[in-house]
């Protein structure tokens, strides 16, 4: 790895998520929160690097009621981004404004853990909640379009495919990892309360007995997925192969690689937008690392690089669209950093 980065500080407040623009190569943001989100209020804060990393400066922060868990910028808008809360809430904010949000949206029963705005369809993002649901959003809808009932348990993540507008990818509590058609919402046979349904998901893959805690498609792969969770591991799934002759023929999934080397839960990955190979993960370890997921090296694996300089949970990783190898990260340590691997 290239010199060693310089981390910008926020004393008091946790970083849960980073998120580079997809307008501008120096613009970051920062979704955190006080009291490890555990308590308190949160904070959105806006980044300027410089310089691959070696010049980070706070331009501006947005305060907030309760924790904020994730940050997505828009794609539509250059000064835009949303955000998910511990409160259920979501919330629009324009950076040319100061103080409060454009908009507030208010569904979600339980903290919304992800937001994440579509790249093809570029008026439309995404959220997941801890309450089990994912809903479909437009900035000039006071209210959601779509409402899936995803899992029966908390919904770690949830994103668009880069490659088909209307295809979703989802993760959760249960150790699945599921794949939804926004065109045809269905509901699962046999296990329909009126309280309670549970949206049909196009496929499912049994990823892990444990939690998954993120999941991301890759760019160039149109039906590979990666997930990771608690089970410390990487996985990179081949989401054509379903498994015939089952009772449930939705389900499938072919473990392509398992990456090894975390030593506690990994809480987000990311696939290089760059290269087809390359994936940044962030865990509770400490650690930030980057994996190359082709043939292992000998006497180097699949590792290419482990960040190391944080000193709390690292709760975020994102690659910069705009140069190759320059990968942000940002911990419960109240600290961003960005560096050239």
């Amino acid at each position: 790895m290239a010199a060693k980065p310089v981390p910008v500080h926020t004393p008091g407040f946790s970083h849960y998520s980073v998120a580079w623009s997809p307008f501008h190569n120096t613009r970051l943001a920062l979704a955190s929160a006080a009291n490890f989100g555990l308590v308190g209020n949160g904070r959105l804060h806006l980044v300027t690097s410089t310089n691959a990393g070696s010049n980070l400066n706070v331009d501006k922060l947005y305060e907030t009621q309760d924790g904020l868990f994730d940050v997505a910028w828009s794609e539509i808008h250059e000064n835009q981004l949303v955000t998910g809360s511990g409160d259920g809430s979501i919330r629009l904010w324009d950076v040319m404004l100061n103080d409060t949000p454009l908009r507030a949206w208010q569904e979600h029963t339980r903290e919304v853990f992800s937001v994440n705005w579509s790249n093809i369809k570029k008026d439309t993002f995404i959220s997941s909640s801890w309450d089990g649901n994912v809903k479909v959003w437009t900035p000039e809808r006071p209210r959601s379009l779509l409402t899936l009932q995803a899992h029966q348990a908390c919904v770690y993540q949830a994103l668009f495919s880069p490659h088909q507008p209307d295809i979703i990818s989802t993760c959760s509590t249960d150790g699945t990892l599921r794949i939804f058609d926004l065109r045809n919402p269905t509901y699962v046979q046999g296990l329909n309360s009126f309280s309670n349904p549970l949206t049909a998901s196009v496929m499912t893959v049994p990823a892990s007995g444990t939690e998954i805690l993120s999941i991301d498609w890759n760019k160039y792969r149109p039906w590979v997925i990666a997930s990771g969770g608690v089970d410390k591991q990487i996985k990179v799934w081949d989401c054509r192969m379903i498994k015939l002759g089952g009772t449930e023929p939705q389900v499938g999934g072919l473990c392509e690689s398992t990456l090894l080397g975390h030593e506690y839960a990994v809480r987000k990955i990311e696939w290089s937008p760059h290269r087809p190979d390359f994936l940044a993960s962030a865990s509770y370890d400490m650690t930030c690392r980057v994996w190359n997921t082709g043939p292992a090296q000998p006497g180097r694996g699949n590792l290419v690089n482990i960040f190391d300089g944080h000193t709390e949970f690292v709760g975020g990783c994102s690659w910069s669209l705009y140069e190759e190898g320059v990968l942000a990260s940002c911990g419960w340590d109240g600290r961003l950093a960005v560096y050239r691997i």
